[in-house]
Protein backbone atom coordinates (compact mmCIF):
# COMPACT_ATOMS: atom_id res chain seq x y z
CA UNK A 1 0.00 0.00 0.00
CA UNK A 2 1.25 3.72 -0.91
CA UNK A 3 1.57 5.67 2.46
CA UNK A 4 -0.64 8.42 2.85
CA UNK A 5 -0.05 11.67 4.72
CA UNK A 6 -2.76 13.41 6.30
CA UNK A 7 -3.53 17.57 6.80
CA UNK A 8 -5.83 18.88 9.59
CA UNK A 9 -6.94 22.47 8.61
CA UNK A 10 -6.70 24.58 11.78
CA UNK A 11 -7.67 27.91 10.64
CA UNK A 12 -10.38 30.14 10.58
CA UNK A 13 -11.80 33.02 12.93
CA UNK A 14 -14.77 31.15 13.98
CA UNK A 15 -17.24 33.98 13.89
CA UNK A 16 -20.26 32.19 14.08
CA UNK A 17 -19.52 30.65 17.26
CA UNK A 18 -18.63 33.87 19.29
CA UNK A 19 -18.10 34.04 22.39
CA UNK A 20 -17.58 30.35 22.36
CA UNK A 21 -14.37 31.01 20.28
CA UNK A 22 -13.13 34.49 22.56
CA UNK A 23 -10.40 32.84 23.94
CA UNK A 24 -9.11 29.78 21.63
CA UNK A 25 -9.91 28.42 18.26
CA UNK A 26 -12.72 26.87 17.39
CA UNK A 27 -11.21 23.87 16.59
CA UNK A 28 -10.40 22.87 20.33
CA UNK A 29 -14.06 23.32 21.67
CA UNK A 30 -14.91 20.50 23.21
CA UNK A 31 -17.44 17.61 22.18
CA UNK A 32 -18.00 14.99 24.76
CA UNK A 33 -14.94 16.17 26.83
CA UNK A 34 -12.36 16.57 23.53
CA UNK A 35 -11.32 18.63 21.34
CA UNK A 36 -13.16 18.63 17.38
CA UNK A 37 -10.38 18.87 16.03
CA UNK A 38 -8.87 15.64 17.69
CA UNK A 39 -11.62 13.54 16.38
CA UNK A 40 -10.07 14.42 13.07
CA UNK A 41 -6.45 13.20 14.44
CA UNK A 42 -7.85 10.30 15.96
CA UNK A 43 -9.32 9.26 12.25
CA UNK A 44 -6.31 9.80 10.94
CA UNK A 45 -4.41 7.81 12.89
CA UNK A 46 -6.89 5.27 12.84
CA UNK A 47 -6.13 4.80 9.42
CA UNK A 48 -2.76 4.19 9.39
CA UNK A 49 -1.81 7.88 8.93
CA UNK A 50 1.39 8.62 10.96
CA UNK A 51 2.52 12.18 8.98
CA UNK A 52 -0.18 14.83 9.92
CA UNK A 53 0.03 18.23 9.11
CA UNK A 54 -1.71 20.98 10.95
CA UNK A 55 -2.33 24.25 9.33
CA UNK A 56 -2.86 26.65 11.86
CA UNK A 57 -3.22 31.15 11.60
CA UNK A 58 -4.81 33.61 13.48
CA UNK A 59 -3.96 34.91 17.35
CA UNK A 60 -4.77 31.43 18.79
CA UNK A 61 -1.91 29.36 16.35
CA UNK A 62 0.42 28.57 20.46
CA UNK A 63 -2.73 27.17 21.95
CA UNK A 64 -2.93 24.33 19.35
CA UNK A 65 0.77 24.17 19.51
CA UNK A 66 0.37 23.42 23.06
CA UNK A 67 -2.32 21.11 22.99
CA UNK A 68 -1.02 18.76 20.45
CA UNK A 69 2.99 19.20 21.19
CA UNK A 70 5.07 17.47 18.67
CA UNK A 71 2.03 14.54 18.10
CA UNK A 72 4.24 12.05 20.24
CA UNK A 73 1.50 11.42 23.23
CA UNK A 74 -1.53 10.88 20.32
CA UNK A 75 1.18 8.42 18.37
CA UNK A 76 1.49 10.67 15.37
CA UNK A 77 4.12 13.03 13.74
CA UNK A 78 2.75 16.37 13.64
CA UNK A 79 4.22 19.51 11.30
CA UNK A 80 2.68 22.91 11.82
CA UNK A 81 2.08 24.75 8.43
CA UNK A 82 1.33 28.06 8.78
CA UNK A 83 -1.79 29.96 7.04
CA UNK A 84 -1.17 34.05 7.54
CA UNK A 85 -4.90 34.99 6.46
CA UNK A 86 -7.80 33.00 5.99
CA UNK A 87 -7.14 33.08 2.29
CA UNK A 88 -9.93 29.30 1.80
CA UNK A 89 -9.46 25.91 1.93
CA UNK A 90 -7.53 25.21 -1.01
CA UNK A 91 -4.88 28.05 -0.17
CA UNK A 92 -3.88 26.17 3.08
CA UNK A 93 -4.10 23.29 0.80
CA UNK A 94 -1.23 24.81 -1.29
CA UNK A 95 0.69 25.40 1.55
CA UNK A 96 1.63 21.98 1.90
CA UNK A 97 2.97 20.94 -1.25
CA UNK A 98 6.56 20.66 0.64
CA UNK A 99 5.03 18.12 3.27
CA UNK A 100 3.56 16.34 0.74
CA UNK A 101 5.63 15.59 -2.15
CA UNK A 102 4.46 12.55 -3.95
CA UNK A 103 2.27 11.15 -1.37
CA UNK A 104 -1.80 11.21 -1.79
CA UNK A 105 -2.93 12.52 1.13
CA UNK A 106 -6.34 13.14 3.24
CA UNK A 107 -7.47 16.79 3.87
CA UNK A 108 -9.76 17.06 6.83
CA UNK A 109 -11.28 20.17 8.35
CA UNK A 110 -10.91 20.47 11.53
CA UNK A 111 -14.47 21.57 12.65
CA UNK A 112 -16.09 17.99 10.82
CA UNK A 113 -17.10 15.13 13.23
CA UNK A 114 -17.57 12.10 11.47
CA UNK A 115 -19.76 9.41 12.67
CA UNK A 116 -18.00 6.34 10.72
CA UNK A 117 -14.64 6.05 10.53
CA UNK A 118 -12.12 6.41 7.75
CA UNK A 119 -10.71 3.48 7.38
CA UNK A 120 -12.47 2.05 4.43
CA UNK A 121 -12.81 5.25 2.56
CA UNK A 122 -9.01 5.22 2.70
CA UNK A 123 -8.19 1.67 1.59
CA UNK A 124 -10.32 2.27 -1.49
CA UNK A 125 -8.74 5.48 -2.24
CA UNK A 126 -5.03 3.55 -1.36
CA UNK A 127 -5.94 0.82 -4.60
CA UNK A 128 -7.80 3.31 -7.02
CA UNK A 129 -6.17 4.92 -9.69
CA UNK A 130 -8.56 8.11 -9.23
CA UNK A 131 -7.32 11.88 -8.62
CA UNK A 132 -9.21 12.81 -6.16
CA UNK A 133 -12.23 10.75 -3.64
CA UNK A 134 -14.89 13.13 -2.04
CA UNK A 135 -17.25 12.18 0.61
CA UNK A 136 -21.04 13.09 0.13
CA UNK A 137 -23.62 13.46 2.74
CA UNK A 138 -27.42 14.24 2.86
CA UNK A 139 -28.36 17.35 3.35
CA UNK A 140 -31.90 18.90 4.60
CA UNK A 141 -29.90 22.65 4.24
CA UNK A 142 -27.83 22.33 1.10
CA UNK A 143 -27.52 26.25 1.02
CA UNK A 144 -25.11 25.77 3.38
CA UNK A 145 -22.51 23.34 2.24
CA UNK A 146 -20.65 22.70 -1.60
CA UNK A 147 -22.98 20.63 -3.70
CA UNK A 148 -22.17 17.85 -5.84
CA UNK A 149 -24.42 16.77 -8.67
CA UNK A 150 -24.20 13.48 -9.84
CA UNK A 151 -24.69 12.37 -13.67
CA UNK A 152 -28.69 11.14 -14.32
CA UNK A 153 -27.37 8.80 -16.85
CA UNK A 154 -24.70 7.82 -15.54
CA UNK A 155 -24.95 8.10 -11.26
CA UNK A 156 -21.39 7.25 -10.64
CA UNK A 157 -20.12 9.90 -11.93
CA UNK A 158 -20.06 13.99 -10.61
CA UNK A 159 -21.26 16.25 -13.27
CA UNK A 160 -20.67 19.60 -10.96
CA UNK A 161 -19.92 21.13 -7.90
CA UNK A 162 -21.27 24.10 -6.53
CA UNK A 163 -20.23 26.16 -3.86
CA UNK A 164 -23.60 27.30 -1.44
CA UNK A 165 -25.94 27.67 -4.49
CA UNK A 166 -28.66 29.86 -3.70
CA UNK A 167 -30.66 27.07 -5.26
CA UNK A 168 -29.57 23.66 -4.80
CA UNK A 169 -30.16 21.15 -7.66
CA UNK A 170 -29.07 18.46 -4.88
CA UNK A 171 -29.41 17.35 -1.85
CA UNK A 172 -25.69 15.52 -1.73
CA UNK A 173 -23.64 18.18 0.15
CA UNK A 174 -19.63 17.54 -0.44
CA UNK A 175 -18.59 16.78 3.28
CA UNK A 176 -15.12 18.28 4.76
CA UNK A 177 -12.64 15.04 4.18
CA UNK A 178 -10.92 15.37 1.01
CA UNK A 179 -8.48 12.49 -0.75
CA UNK A 180 -6.33 14.06 -2.83
CA UNK A 181 -3.22 13.82 -4.84
CA UNK A 182 -0.25 15.91 -5.75
CA UNK A 183 -2.23 16.91 -8.91
CA UNK A 184 -3.88 19.29 -7.34
CA UNK A 185 -1.02 21.78 -6.79
CA UNK A 186 -1.12 22.76 -10.26
CA UNK A 187 -5.00 23.19 -10.26
CA UNK A 188 -4.48 25.53 -7.19
CA UNK A 189 -2.05 27.70 -8.97
CA UNK A 190 -4.79 28.05 -11.63
CA UNK A 191 -7.40 29.41 -9.77
CA UNK A 192 -8.96 32.50 -9.36
CA UNK A 193 -9.95 33.77 -5.87
CA UNK A 194 -13.95 33.64 -5.18
CA UNK A 195 -16.27 36.35 -4.69
CA UNK A 196 -15.18 35.64 -0.91
CA UNK A 197 -11.56 36.52 -1.79
CA UNK A 198 -10.76 32.96 -0.87
CA UNK A 199 -9.44 29.79 -2.95
CA UNK A 200 -12.10 27.75 -2.91
CA UNK A 201 -11.60 23.49 -2.83
CA UNK A 202 -14.88 23.27 -5.14
CA UNK A 203 -13.60 25.22 -7.50
CA UNK A 204 -10.51 23.23 -7.52
CA UNK A 205 -12.61 19.73 -7.62
CA UNK A 206 -14.56 21.10 -10.57
CA UNK A 207 -11.35 22.53 -12.24
CA UNK A 208 -9.66 18.98 -11.47
CA UNK A 209 -13.12 17.44 -12.75
CA UNK A 210 -13.18 19.91 -16.10
CA UNK A 211 -9.65 18.63 -17.05
CA UNK A 212 -10.52 14.76 -17.23
CA UNK A 213 -9.18 13.86 -14.42
CA UNK A 214 -10.44 10.98 -12.76
CA UNK A 215 -12.88 11.96 -9.39
CA UNK A 216 -14.80 9.36 -6.84
CA UNK A 217 -17.27 9.68 -4.67
CA UNK A 218 -18.62 7.51 -1.71
CA UNK A 219 -21.82 8.46 0.43
CA UNK A 220 -21.13 8.72 3.90
CA UNK A 221 -23.79 6.49 5.91
CA UNK A 222 -24.14 7.44 9.97
CA UNK A 223 -24.10 10.86 10.34
CA UNK A 224 -21.39 13.97 9.60
CA UNK A 225 -21.26 17.30 11.65
CA UNK A 226 -20.04 20.56 10.06
CA UNK A 227 -19.62 22.37 13.83
CA UNK A 228 -19.78 25.94 12.28
CA UNK A 229 -22.82 27.21 14.48
CA UNK A 230 -23.86 27.39 18.64
CA UNK A 231 -26.64 24.50 17.78
CA UNK A 232 -24.57 22.35 15.73
CA UNK A 233 -21.79 22.03 18.35
CA UNK A 234 -24.97 20.89 21.10
CA UNK A 235 -26.31 18.90 18.12
CA UNK A 236 -22.78 17.18 17.60
CA UNK A 237 -22.33 16.13 21.50
CA UNK A 238 -25.01 14.71 21.70
CA UNK A 239 -24.54 12.60 18.00
CA UNK A 240 -21.42 11.62 20.12
CA UNK A 241 -22.48 10.60 23.18
CA UNK A 242 -25.36 8.52 21.74
CA UNK A 243 -22.80 6.37 19.60
CA UNK A 244 -20.16 6.03 22.27
CA UNK A 245 -20.24 2.53 24.13
CA UNK A 246 -18.88 4.24 27.07
CA UNK A 247 -18.15 1.41 29.56
CA UNK A 248 -17.05 2.76 33.24
CA UNK A 249 -13.86 2.70 34.96
CA UNK A 250 -14.97 0.73 37.88
CA UNK A 251 -16.05 -3.03 37.23
CA UNK A 252 -18.64 -2.79 40.21
CA UNK A 253 -19.99 0.56 39.31
CA UNK A 254 -23.82 1.24 40.37
CA UNK A 255 -23.94 3.29 37.23
CA UNK A 256 -24.99 2.22 34.12
CA UNK A 257 -22.42 2.02 30.88
CA UNK A 258 -23.76 4.69 28.99
CA UNK A 259 -22.70 7.40 32.00
CA UNK A 260 -18.56 7.44 32.28
CA UNK A 261 -17.27 9.46 35.25
CA UNK A 262 -14.10 10.68 35.31
CA UNK A 263 -11.30 10.73 38.30
CA UNK A 264 -12.13 12.54 41.85
CA UNK A 265 -15.38 13.55 41.21
CA UNK A 266 -17.81 14.11 43.79
CA UNK A 267 -21.65 12.76 43.01
CA UNK A 268 -24.10 13.47 45.61
CA UNK A 269 -26.32 10.99 46.95
CA UNK A 270 -28.99 13.15 46.05
CA UNK A 271 -28.49 13.02 42.36
CA UNK A 272 -30.21 11.43 39.49
CA UNK A 273 -27.77 10.84 36.48
CA UNK A 274 -29.42 9.76 33.31
CA UNK A 275 -26.92 8.56 30.47
CA UNK A 276 -25.44 9.07 28.15
CA UNK A 277 -23.31 11.48 29.86
CA UNK A 278 -19.48 12.00 30.58
CA UNK A 279 -18.17 13.90 33.88
CA UNK A 280 -14.52 14.89 33.25
CA UNK A 281 -12.05 14.40 35.71
CA UNK A 282 -11.90 16.44 39.33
Amino acid sequence: MLELKGIILHGGHGTRLRPLTHTGPKQLLPIANKPMSQYALEDLKNSGIIDIGIIIGGVYSEKVKEYYGTGEKFGVNITYIKQDSPKGISHAISLCKNFIGNDKFIVYLGDNVLRKDLVDYTKKFQSSDSDAMILLCKVKDAKRFGIAVLDKENPNKINQIIEKPKNPPSDLAVIGIYFLTPKIFNIINKLKPSWRGELEITDALQLLMDQKNKIEYDIVTGWWKDTGTPEDIIDANKLVLDSFDITNNEKNSKYPKNILIGKNCKISENSILKGPIIIGDN
